[in-house]
Formats: structure tokens, C-alpha cells, sequence
């Protein structure tokens, strides 16, 4: 059966139709996809990629700026994941940028978060490699919340077993808890701590004035403090270093005479000791006073003799001429 031109004509608009929607979808999807703008590749290694799959969006401080393009497992602890970016968002991302593999929502598909450096870096450059965090597992988050529940038993279970000693009386704190006396004890040593702090406190009061009064110049520290004084009392201090000095010289001579006496050295011992030498000087003093007596009567007499007369009355002349004068 033939078709008429009106069946073929609507056939062909439902045809271009058809075909006009399937490359509109296209558009948008590769559009959304990234894969008809200008975009780098960017790369990031990890431990887990924590179900990373192709086709993932990449997302730089909350923007959808791109896709996870491969996944490569380099060895059982290393996966470099291969993403491409937006060009006109890689002058923003810095060499400190770090991925980090999160969920889109609390259940929705694994997205890389690229998050911002701290620091002034250069800007990356295509197929660079950037910093990756590994983030916690959720059953890495159960198994440590596991053992921490273990270990939360056994702290309870240990504590209620304390606390039923203590309620028994057993141990120290038992004792202390039951044990009136003690308590009383307690509570007589805590008031006397409390009346000694007191008295420490007042001690202490006193002794910031008595420091404080220190700079008074009045008293007598305050006196030392001054420089002028200060100085007097050090010169005082030297000439009575150098006084005992001199008089340790003193009585070191002094005791070496007395040793020289003692070992019959020198003219003393023979003064205090040789009597004949005593009385051989007593005898010359004697006859030495007698000379004198005899020589100053001799010396009269000449005064009055004739041929000496004048001479001593011009002496006399002259010494009362001095004394007027």
C-alpha cells in the first residue's frame, strides 16, 4: 500500500522532531557533563576512593566545577583518580587545594570536594597533582564507636563495683565515707588549715609593709639604700681592712719580739736579766748626774770670772734683744 504525501510528511516532522529533542538532551547532558566547554585535567592520588565512581561531580567550596574522569589503581594503597575542571575555575584553585572524597547529602553519590589552601601558592596548571585527605569510613566510625562501647562497659561495670566497696565501708574512701569519727577529724584538721591560712595570710600582710617600709629613707635600711651612704660604709669597710692589716703587722712584730725576748735575744733580755749590767748602768747614771751637777757649777763660776764675763752678758744681751722682738 502506498502512502500517501501527507503520511510522509508527517512521518519526517515527527523524524526531524524526534532527532531535534535527542540532540537538545545531548546538549544539556554534555553540557552538564562539561564535555563540550574548554576543561583540564586535574589529578588527586587516595588510599580508598569509598565507591568513587566515573561520572562523579567535582566540586571546588561548594560549585560544581567538574567530573571524575578515570579511576586507576596504581597498587593495593595507591588510586589516582583523574578529574577535569572547568577552565575558567582553575585560576582560583591554588598548588595548597586539597580533594577530599565526600557524599552528596547524608545517602546521595560520592562527589570530590576540592577545598582551598591557606597559603599564597602559585595557581595549578593542567594534569597537576594536588594534596588528597583520605576521609573516615563509616566502618572505620562504627568499629572505633564498637570499641568504645566495650570499653564504656568496663568502665561502668568497674565503677559500680567501687562504688558498692565504698558503700560496705571497704577500702579508704569507704572509711572516710561511713566512719563518723574520721569525718569529724577531717572536718577539725580542715577548720585548722583554714585558721593557719589565716594566720599565714595576716604574716604575710605584715611582712608587704615591713618590704614596703624598706624604702623609707628614715629607718635604717632606707639609710643603706642611699648611694652617698652607701659609699661612706664601704670606704669605712676598706680603712678597716687596711687598719687590721697594719695592725696584724703590729702584733706580728710585737710576738716576735716578745719571742726574742723570751729566747734570750737582744738588749732587753740582758736589761731584765743581767744584773751586773744593771747595776753597771745605775752606777754610770749615778756618775753621769754627778758630772752634770759638777759641770754646771763650773759653768756658773765661769760666768763670774773676769775673763768670761763679758762674753755671757753679751749673751744675755742678745737673747733678751730676741725677746723683745
Amino acid at each position: 500500500m502506498e502512502k500517501t504525501t501527507s503520511q510522509k510528511i508527517s512521518l519526517g516532522l515527527f523524524v526531524i522532531l524526534g532527532l531535534s529533542i535527542f540532540i537538545i538532551a545531548i546538549y544539556f547532558i554534555g553540557n552538564k557533563q562539561k564535555m563540550f566547554g574548554r576543561t583540564y585535567h586535574l589529578e588527586a592520588v587516595f588510599n580508598n576512593t569509598n565507591g568513587l565512581q566515573l561520572g562523579n561531580n567535582v566540586r571546588y567550596s561548594g560549585i560544581n566545577v567538574g567530573n571524575v574522569r578515570g579511576i586507576l589503581m596504581i597498587n593495593d594503597t595507591t588510586i589516582r583518580v583523574d578529574m577535569t575542571i572547568d577552565q575558567s575555575i582553575f585560576k582560583y584553585i591554588k598548588k595548597d587545594a586539597i580533594a577530599t572524597i565526600g557524599s552528596d547529602g547524608l545517602v546521595g553519590n560520592k562527589i570530590i570536594n576540592i577545598i582551598p589552601g591557606l597559603g599564597n601558592k602559585a595557581t595549578v596548571e593542567p594534569g597537576d597533582q594536588i594534596r588528597s585527605y583520605n576521609s573516615i569510613r563509616t566502618e572505620d566510625l562504627l568499629s572505633t564507636l564498637n570499641i568504645t562501647n566495650e570499653n564504656a562497659a568496663t568502665l561502668t561495670s568497674n565503677l559500680i563495683k567501687i562504688t558498692d566497696k565504698m558503700i560496705k565501708g571497704n577500702g579508704t574512701f569507704g572509711t572516710l565515707l561511713n566512719d563518723t569519727l574520721i569525718a569529724k577529724d577531717l572536718k577539725e584538721t580542715m577548720l585548722y588549715l583554714k585558721l593557719t591560712s589565716k594566720s599565714a595570710s595576716e604574716s604575710m600582710g605584715k611582712l608587704d609593709k615591713i618590704i614596703v617600709s624598706l624604702n623609707n629613707k628614715d629607718n635604717v635600711l632606707g639609710v643603706i639604700r642611699d648611694t652617698a651612704v652607701a659609699n661612706n660604709i664601704k670606704n669605712v669597710v676598706t680603712n678597716l681592712d687596711k687598719s687590721t692589716n697594719e695592725i696584724n703587722k703590729v702584733v706580728t712584730n710585737l710576738n716576735a719580739t716578745i719571742l726574742n725576748i723570751k729566747e734570750g735575744k737582744g738588749a732587753i733580755n740582758y736589761l731584765s736579766n743581767d744584773k751586773k749590767l744593771v747595776q753597771k748602768i745605775d752606777s754610770t747614771m749615778t756618775n753621769i748626774n754627778s758630772a752634770s751637777f759638777r759641770l754646771n757649777e763650773n759653768l756658773e763660776a765661769l760666768k763670774h770670772n773676769f775673763f768670761f764675763r763679758g762674753y755671757f752678758r753679751k749673751q744675755e744681751k742678745e737673747k733678751a734683744k730676741k725677746t723683745n722682738e
